[in-house]
């Protein structure tokens, strides 16, 4: 009924706005394209008819448009942080659209008769007049701009903007945490149309599948408006690819590096090539990227317990065996050191297209495609403790309440990949990400209308994923006395001989992910003036959005145990190694052959259903919105933008019905839908041409992964764990409260500061809890379980402050020096969260918070040469809840630092250079306290070096 409430009102709009412009007399319109020295589009200028009080900003792509002019004769201004203002004559006919073009160029600043030159800042001056211009509260960054940092991917680029954490993956910055909020709480568009995710258990977005130098503009809005989608909980993110310019453009990158950890090579390599039609009228860039990257880390893994038990003979009154309990110290149980071998080539294409029918009407498309291949080998070797009731009196020692020995179940595990050209006997993970838009944007009238269909799909595919385990069981010295850097080693050396692994198992699975997605939208504006101040708007539009998520796996084993018995058996190799990153003491030893593994030829293999039906499923996800807004001015510096947003969510969640862990009934299909009305206000208060004030009081969602959604159970015999899905799960909603000033310097630069409160409802944790019986199918009992919950409240208060400047203010050439800083404070805490025991927990922080972020980086720019030292800085912070404070896993703190440096040999050509992770900092995971590591993982140093080529011709 609200669905059809919102349709009804849209079309009465639509009306209205029809009939507007059908009356429109006496006026006109105008529209242009704004662009730099070099024929590139300047987003975010300020143009203003001052006569008639009446202005607007360019969008991403330099375009603008004013509508409802009066005839007659007028001067045009621009106005651009960092650049000289250009005024432009024009002249308004009834009924017609004017169109004009402006080129704009940076301007030297005059201080105590010193002509001061601000190098390198154009990219800057484009970020910040964007940022300065927008109604809601948002960072915006050109990745010209990043460009000045060695960043790789846009992952890794958008770990640098203020209130921004990024989960990092084998070294690489993966998943976006905006505002302490989890990735999948957060929103990623291209181009304003929502990114599909690869994953098939969250909604994350891959940010490390797609290259930084194929996108033009990252914008983060943190206070969202109602014309863009409320599943934005933390924030949104926007990432704008690069646009046609005005005139020729070649752009060519090629460089090579190498890796500290393996010592093998990075080839890297990309090429822009734009250009547009000499009537001005169609526009075209083809851009690519390649990026292989042979690497790999040293990764040290525990699990810890304050528990210990052991048999102690048979009950004679039901003879059923007596484990007896012991108090000791937390110690631990399993330890496991890992040795990746991993080999990542990204390639992206990217072909935009505009077109300008005339000064009313232009089409464009955009169209990316990002394919990377991630090859991997993985070496574990694994000691964990074998169950209490194998583990006698005279199989472990305990002094002064520290086990320091056990019987333990030790393996060795290869994980690879069939032997073929594309697998390279290596695990294969394909993941793609696809995207394909077609817009327009149009005036009629006074009626100003841009629409979007898009279609995207994201997929991963892992082929012939092999795993083969060797198997041993002894006893094991375990060393806790550096908690930090523990490790269990054989007792007795005799024991850890190849000749005593015996053949465990070989598997093959393949796992298939896709999700695709198709978008429409469109927006429709009309100028109106409710308060008599001059420029106001009232915007109105609607979104379809259908979404389907499909996982498909399967899981197969094969018995070699009659051709190879023990690991001695095999073809083996020795992957010790003195420079091991966590410390030399950790020497892995021998494992089958990764080579061996691949040549294996697997058939008649025996299917494990209980490995992979509960995984698959098909989720279907249609959301239908609708929203009317409008931007008024209420004085001459004070505007207010306030409106409201409907969104109906529809999903039908299809998960298989198992019988006895691996009969495969049928399936079962959960259908449910809800509607939210979330309003919004903003306010900016403009108290000069340089200082600004906003404040907005906004209302989001988030939507639960599709996975948590599947009426599955997930019996996992082998760990003693039963996962459990949840259709009845609610969306995540929150209030949030936000103001920011903000300070642009002339010389190009920003100081900001603001605080923001945000209070959430049916936030979505995971239970971990344990049964008491056999529930779950025989023998269950006391098996882990794990579900995701609605808790019932969370609350975060934040604050963030940033400064940007070149310091010209300085004497000689330090005035080239640059500052970049910025620091955010969270602080939050989760109410309705339940332990293993059933009771409420209290004091807990909502998970994926971080306390205190911080980036800083100092730089040097000249006419020739330019450098930067920059740092990024990330609290520990609750990444996974356990059932108890004591099994709560935190993300620990980390530290990177890197250097790049570029240096310009003629007007076209550069020579780069780039050090990246100078400190080695690892991944690493402590539980409950931060001396007890859960996991820790090196990845070493990354040198990179390279020219780049760039040509503009206007």
């Amino acid at each position: 009924m609200k669905t059809n409430y919102s349709l009804k009102l849209i079309l009465l709009l639509l009306f209205v706005a029809c009939s507007s412009a059908a009356i429109q007399a006496q006026n006109g319109n105008l529209e242009g394209a704004i662009s730099d020295e070099d024929g590139l589009s300047v987003p975010g200028a300020t143009v203003i008819i001052s006569s008639l009080k009446k202005g607007t900003t360019s969008d991403f792509d330099g375009h603008f448009s004013l509508v409802e002019i009066p005839v007659g004769a007028y001067k045009v201004s621009v106005t651009y942080l960092g650049y000289a203002n250009v005024d432009q004559d024009i002249v308004i006919m009834e009924g017609r659209t004017t169109s004009i073009e402006v080129f704009i160029e940076p301007k030297s600043l005059e201080l105590e008769g010193v002509e001061v030159v601000s190098y390198g800042v154009s990219s800057q001056a484009k970020a910040l007049n964007t940022q300065k211009n927008n109604m809601n509260i948002t960072n915006v960054v050109s990745t010209d701009q990043i460009g000045k940092f060695p960043d790789a991917n846009i992952g890794d680029a958008v770990k640098r903007i203020p209130g921004i954490t990024m989960q990092v993956d084998q070294g690489e910055a993966r998943n976006v945490i905006i505002r302490g909020l989890s990735p999948q709480l957060n929103s990623v568009t291209l181009n304003g149309s929502r990114v599909p995710s690869a994953e098939g258990d969250n909604r994350n977005v891959q940010m490390d599948l797609i290259p930084s130098d194929m996108i033009q503009t990252i914008e983060v809005s943190k206070a969202v408006t109602p014309d863009m989608d409320a599943d934005a909980l933390g924030g949104s993110i926007n990432l704008v690819t690069r646009t046609s310019p005005q005139g020729f453009r070649l752009s060519a990158t090629a460089g090579s590096g190498i890796n500290v950890i393996t010592n093998k090579p990075i080839i890297n390599g990309s090429f822009l090539l734009g250009d547009r039609s000499k009537d001005g009228k169609f526009g075209w860039m083809l851009s690519a990227s390649y990026n292989d990257n042979d690497f790999g880390s040293d990764n040290v893994e525990a699990e810890w317990t304050d528990e210990f038990e052991y048999y102690s003979g048979v009950d004679d009154s039901d003879g059923e065996p007596v484990l007896e309990e012991v108090d000791v110290d937390p110690y631990t149980n399993v330890f496991e050191q890992r040795e990746y071998l991993v080999q990542r080539i990204r390639r992206s294409f990217s072909a935009n297209m505009d077109y300008k029918i005339d000064a009313n009407n232009k089409l464009f498309i955009k169209t990316i495609y990002n394919w990377r291949d991630d090859r991997e080998n993985r070496f574990a070797l694994q000691s964990e403790m074998v169950d209490g009731e194998d583990m006698e009196s005279g199989d472990f020692t305990i002094t002064d309440g520290k086990v320091t020995s056990f019987l333990a179940e030790v393996t060795r595990e290869t994980k690879g990949g069939i032997d073929s050209k594309r697998n390279k006997n290596r695990r294969l993970e394909d993941q793609r990400m696809q995207n394909y838009s077609l817009g327009g944007k149009h005036l009629v009238g006074n009626l100003k209308v841009d629409w979007m269909s898009s279609f995207a799909k994201a997929s991963e595919e892992r082929l012939n994923e092999r795993y083969i385990v060797y198997a041993s069981e002894y006893s094991v010295l375990n060393d806790n006395t550096d908690t930090r850097f523990p490790i269990m080693t054989a007792e007795n050396a005799a024991d850890a001989a190849l000749g005593n692994f015996e053949y465990d198992e070989l598997t093959e699975e393949n796992q298939f992910t896709k999700e695709e997605d198709f978008n429409i939208f469109v927006n429709f504006e009309l100028p109106s003036d409710f308060f008599g101040q001059g420029d106001g708007a009232i915007k109105f539009g609607a979104r379809t959005r259908l979404k389907t998520k499909l996982r498909d796996n399967n899981f197969f084993e094969f018995d070699f145990e009659d051709d190879y018995p023990t690991l001695a058996s095999t073809v083996t190799r020795d992957l010790s190694d003195s420079d091991f990153l966590a410390g030399s003491k950790y020497l892995i030893g021998s494992f089958a052959d990764q080579e061996w593994l691949g040549s294996l030829n697997l058939i008649n293999g025996e299917s494990i259903p209980d490995e992979y039906l509960r995984e698959n499923y098909n989720v279907k996800e249609n959301v239908f919105a609708g929203y009317v807004m409008t931007n008024q001015k209420l004085s001459e510096k004070l505007d207010v933008l306030f409106g409201v947003r409907l969104e109906n969510t529809n999903i039908t969640a299809t998960g298989n019905d198992i019988l006895d862990e691996d009969t495969l009934a049928g399936e079962i299909t959960k259908e449910s839908s809800y509607a939210n009305i979330m309003p919004g206000l903003h306010f900016k208060y403009s108290a000069s041409d340089a200082t600004i004030v906003r404040f907005a009081w906004t209302n989001t969602l988030a939507r639960p992964n599709y996975a948590d959604l599947v009426p599955s159970v997930d019996i996992v015999s082998g760990d003693d764990e039963i996962i459990l899905g949840n259709p009845s799960l609610e969306a995540t909603t929150s209030m949030n409260f936000d103001i920011m000033a903000e300070h642009y310097f002339e010389s190009v630069g920003l100081l900001s500061g603001g605080v923001f409160y945000k209070d959430l409802d049916n936030f979505i944790y995971t239970f971990v809890g344990e049964t008491t019986d056999d529930v779950y199918g025989e023998g269950t009992t006391g098996y882990e379980v794990y579900q995701p919950l609605n808790g019932e409240g969370a609350t975060i208060l934040g604050a963030e402050f940033a400064f940007q400047r070149q310091l010209d203010f300085l004497p000689g050439f330090a005035r080239n020096f640059s500052l970049y800083l910025n620091y955010s404070f969270i602080t939050s805490s989760a109410s309705g969260i339940i332990n293993e025991d059933g009771d409420e927990r209290e004091d807990v922080d909502l998970p994926n918070t971080t306390p205190n972020t911080f980036n800083a980086s100092l730089a040097y720019n000249d006419r020739k040469f330019s450098a930067r030292l920059s740092g990024n800085f990330t609290d520990s912070y609750i990444d996974e809840l356990g059932g108890n404070d004591f099994e709560d896993r935190y993300y620990d703190t980390q530290f990177f630092l890197d250097f790049n440096a570029s240096y310009q040999i003629n007007g076209s050509l550069s020579l780069y250079a780039g050090l990246n992770n100078i400190t080695n900092q690892p991944l690493r995971y402590f539980q409950g306290v931060k001396e007890r590591t859960q996991q820790m993982e090196y990845y070493g140093q990354r040198f990179t070096v390279g020219l780049k080529y760039d040509v503009f011709k206007k």
